[in-house]
């Protein structure tokens, strides 16, 4: 699944954390990061915080079909 225009991180972050299988980002060179795992997390925000904005688009993988419902409320609900 994708999403787009992820402007408040933290509170993306809280949801994916609420996810009870395993939430990977797919980088642009087709790797998996588990983004439940405290240093996925760290080096994610300390990039955002780096390039001081906010991310346009991301691709991810969940394992748990509820974890999907979870990520598409999120999206339609927008960032809070």
């Amino acid at each position: 699944m994708r999403l787009y225009n992820i402007d408040n991180p933290e509170y993306f972050l809280n949801v994916i954390k609420k996810c009870k299988g395993n939430v990977e980002l797919v980088s642009k060179q087709g790797d998996r990061l588990n983004l439940k795992s405290e240093l996925t997390k760290y080096i994610a925000l300390s990039q955002l915080f780096t390039d001081n904005t906010f991310i346009n688009e991301m691709e991810l993988v969940v394992s748990e079909p509820e974890d999907m419902k979870l990520l598409l409320d999120y999206m339609m609900e927008g960032n809070k």
